[in-house]
Parts: C-alpha cells; sequence; structure tokens
C-alpha cells in the first residue's frame, strides 16, 4: 500500500495538526480488503458447514492413526508449515520444509514417498485445504448419485504450485447442507500431463474435532466418467487429534540414518 502523502503546504500550525490527526484516523479498509482471501460463495458455505475456515486456521497440529492391514501409520502435520512425519513399525518419512527423507533400514517401504507422504493429508483435511493460495475456483457440472444431484466446484492450480500442478479436483457438496459429499480428482504426478480420469471418493462419514467437522473415513468408488459404481476401498481415520500447539523444531527433521529421497 502506498503511503499517504501528505500535503506539500500548510496553512498555519493548527491545519497542519488538524491533517495529520485526520490521516492518522483513517481505517485501513483497503490494505485489509486487499489481504482477504475471496472464495466462491458456494465454498464459503462449504467451509461454514464444517467448522469455518476461522477454526481451521485456529489451529497448528493435525495427528491421526491410519491403519492397514500389515501395520498402522501415525500421520502428523504442521498446518502452517506442511512439514509432516509418518511413522510405523516398518519406515518412518517426512518433509522437513525443504526435502522429503526416508527411514527404512529394512527396506519394507515399496512406494515413493515424494508422492506419498502428504497424500491422506490432502484427502483427509477436505475441504480446508482447498483455501491453499495458487489456487483457481469454477463451478463444475454437477454429479449426481442416488436420486441427488451434487453442485460442484472445480480447483485447479497455478503453474509451480505442489508437486502436480496440472492435477484438478472437483468438490462437490449438498446442496441442502452445503457439507461435503464427494470428491473428484485427476492424477498428474508422474506423467505431467493433464488427465480426464477422475477418480471419486465418496465423504459421509463425519466426526467433530475441536469445532470441525472432520472424515472418520473415505470411500474409493468404482466409476464410469461421471456415473458412480460400486464401493471399492474404504480407509479409516483413527486416534484423530488437532492441536493449536506446535511440535518441537526438530520434530520433523530428516534423521541421521535417513536418505533424502527424490522424485522419481
Amino acid at each position: 500500500m502506498k503511503k499517504i502523502v501528505l500535503l506539500a503546504f500548510f496553512i498555519g500550525l493548527t491545519a497542519c495538526k488538524e491533517k495529520a490527526k485526520s490521516e492518522e484516523n483513517l481505517p485501513q479498509e483497503t490494505e485489509q480488503e486487499d489481504s482477504v482471501q475471496k472464495f466462491p460463495e458456494a465454498l464459503d458455505k462449504v467451509f461454514g458447514a464444517h467448522g469455518g475456515l476461522d477454526t481451521w486456521r485456529n489451529q497448528r497440529t493435525l495427528t491421526y492413526d491410519l491403519p492397514k492391514p500389515e501395520l498402522t501409520e501415525t500421520h502428523v502435520i504442521d498446518l502452517f508449515s506442511r512439514k509432516d512425519k509418518i511413522t510405523s513399525e516398518g519406515y518412518t518419512m517426512g518433509y522437513d520444509g525443504e526435502d522429503v527423507w526416508l527411514l527404512d533400514v529394512d527396506e519394507s517401504y515399496k512406494g515413493d514417498p515424494v508422492f506419498y507422504h502428504n497424500l491422506m493429508f490432502y484427502f483427509y483435511a477436505m475441504p480446508f485445504v482447498l483455501a491453499d493460495d495458487g489456487i483457481n475456483y469454477s463451478t463444475a457440472e454437477n454429479l449426481d448419485y442416488e436420486g441427488i444431484s451434487y453442485p460442484g466446484i472445480r480447483i485447479t492450480y497455478d503453474n509451480g504450485v505442489g508437486t502436480s500442478p496440472k492435477d484438478e479436483y472437483y468438490l462437490h457438496y449438498h446442496p441442502e447442507t452445503h457439507q461435503m459429499q464427494w470428491l473428484g480428482y485427476t492424477v498428474t504426478y508422474r506423467s505431467g500431463e493433464t488427465s480426464d480420469n477422475i477418480k471419486w471418493i465418496r465423504y459421509n462419514d463425519w466426526m467433530n474435532v475441536n469445532g470441525l467437522t472432520l472424515p472418520k473415513s473415505i470411500i474409493w468408488y468404482d466409476y464410469e466418467g461421471r456415473t458412480i459404481k460400486e464401493e471399492k476401498s474404504l480407509v479409516m481415520f483413527e486416534n484423530v487429534r488437532i492441536s493449536s500447539e506446535a511440535k518441537n523444531d526438530d520434530f520433523f527433521q530428516k534423521p541421521d540414518e535417513a536418505i533424502i529421497v527424490v522424485k522419481e
């Protein structure tokens, strides 16, 4: 914001004092308005249906357990810096703000840590992660399922945002409650090319955590285009905690024994 330029000449000392007092008390509406993010009205209502964006932004650390057939992972995310850490009996991985690292002495982890380390966080933290910087919004075609037509918001990213800026998301919400019901998404991580293959996740199992409506579980469905078919796989989230307290600075740091992972 440009500084207010005072008049070069004043008529008397009294006029000078009145002018300074007047300018000092000017409300900073322009500066405040410029700093506030603008979202589509429908997305604002979705945020409100899940506890509100202000409530989310007052939190600092999110933790949850992700049970799998062979082990359970504990995911910890700093909601400000987006540093993260996943621990399990077989391996530990994380992001320290600069690098993705992996500690896997027995070489039991077979995936790609660069792709996976924050993958489940973004699915779990819907719809609030759709308030991040560098996002573009437009109206999406309604999604029809079991007699209900769910309005949608299409989300795209600016170039250079995240690991896969060409990914697209489609948030669909209940027309009456504005609660999130479906998420469609494309995957472009390895190809780097845009895709029209939209995968679908259903969000219909919620719980209240510190005033926020967050998923207890999410379900991937089989699909043909925008036609939703049978349930495919269920992911549960257990021992969910969210706190305004931050972890210690060294919590997310790479252990000495860990390796830095580069994108495959």
